[in-house]
């Protein structure tokens, strides 16, 4: 079940409804779009913190979207580290780090995440976890 949308943004771009809150919140049916991958990356980080389920899949491309998302083991999300991100016409990659924390541990997830572009739309395609 989503938290309630906090003051300040997960994914540590300022305020929550002028960063990503923009994106996954649908006002009157008219949600902004994410205008790069990285916007995008940072938009899908925030919903993985939140447990925004909808907004994860609704993001992912079709050719590779999974039928169901189970974030019921999803660990808490602290802080996102963006690497570097590219954008080539339709095509965009981003590389991250997000660090999360499980009981009193912390772990980092690190990611090359592929993003490709269709019909004005930004949509997550596939990663590549990193060591």
């Amino acid at each position: 079940m989503p938290v309630k949308a906090p003051k300040k943004c997960p994914c540590g771009g300022g305020l929550y409804r002028k960063c990503c809150g923009r994106f996954h919140l649908q006002n009157a049916g008219e949600a902004a779009l994410p205008s790069s991958p990285e916007q995008l990356m940072r938009s899908r980080y925030s919903a993985f913190a939140l447990g925004l389920r909808d907004y994860l899949l609704n993001t992912w491309h079709p050719s590779t979207r999974p039928h169901t998302l189970d974030l019921t083991d999803n660990p808490k999300w602290v802080q996102l580290q963006i690497v570097n991100s590219s954008q080539k016409g339709a095509q965009g990659q981003v590389h991250f780090r997000a660090y999360f924390q499980v009981g009193s541990d912390i772990g980092m997830h690190e990611e090359l995440s592929e993003f490709v572009k269709e019909d004005g739309r930004w949509f997550y395609l596939k990663a590549k976890n990193l060591p």
